[in-house]
């Protein structure tokens, strides 16, 4: 069975000190798209137990899947022994996938392990997905000619207009659309709060929570495609 890495943040406070995380449905609902067709494995930057946005948890309280996540014990096991990023090496996996949340874009963009392990990925031309504030762990990436990976691509993430409306502008240290149109991204984007996936070559983004299962339903189409 082919494997895929989920990448979580370590981070469970925002730049004014509340309490944040990953955002619950961007790991969940892609989670149950591809646990039936991929070995899944979690990492983190500080490795087990990353921690969880308490407002995703609340905000999908009805959300069945989001409620299975937490309660399933397969996931509980992944959570409690999510290796270290330094420990990961990207040969061992056909893809990775990065988890949403204010907290991916406080400490993935500039730890120098994030940067080296979502560079290899993109340069071994396997799948590098990530959605909301996923991207934001991208920022970093560079291709073997020493551009971003952003660079002349087309790419989706967490809107200036959807952060201004969630009243988060000052939770994170830059924001994601003006990132990576400085990149040289071609940034596109839905609606607020529609869902919006971009697939660019085996560079596959999605703007917002809403975006996450069709994300990983559009991974499962591009694997599929390029076996």
């Amino acid at each position: 069975m082919p494997s895929i890495l989920f990448v979580f943040t370590s981070v469970d406070k925002h730049l004014k000190g509340g309490q944040t995380g990953w955002y619950l449905p961007e790991a969940a609902h892609p989670y149950y798209v591809l646990a039936p067709h991929f070995q899944i494995d979690f990492a983190a930057p500080n490795g087990p137990n990353p921690p969880v946005d308490e407002g995703s948890v609340k905000n999908f309280s009805g959300d069945k899947e989001s409620v299975d996540f937490l309660n399933d014990e397969a996931v509980k096991t992944k959570l409690k022994t999510a290796k270290i990023l330094s420990e990961v090496d990207h040969k061992n996996y056909d893809a990775v996938f990065y988890v949403g949340g204010h907290g991916p874009v406080i400490d993935l963009p500039t730890d120098p392990v994030n940067i080296k392990l979502a560079s290899d990925f993109y340069n071994s031309g396997k799948i590098t997905s990530a959605v909301c504030h996923g991207p934001a762990a991208l920022v970093g990436a560079t291709t073997t000619d020493g551009k971003s990976i952003f660079a002349g691509k087309r790419v989706a993430g967490f809107s200036n207009t959807e952060e201004e409306q969630n009243g988060s502008v000052d939770h994170v240290p830059f924001l994601l659309e003006d990132r990576i149109v400085a990149l040289g991204g071609n940034y596109l984007k839905a609606d607020a709060w529609q869902p919006k996936v971009v697939v660019d070559g085996h560079l596959i983004t999605g703007q917002n929570p809403a975006s996450a299962r069709p994300l990983a339903e559009e991974l499962l189409k591009v694997f599929n495609k390029s076996k």
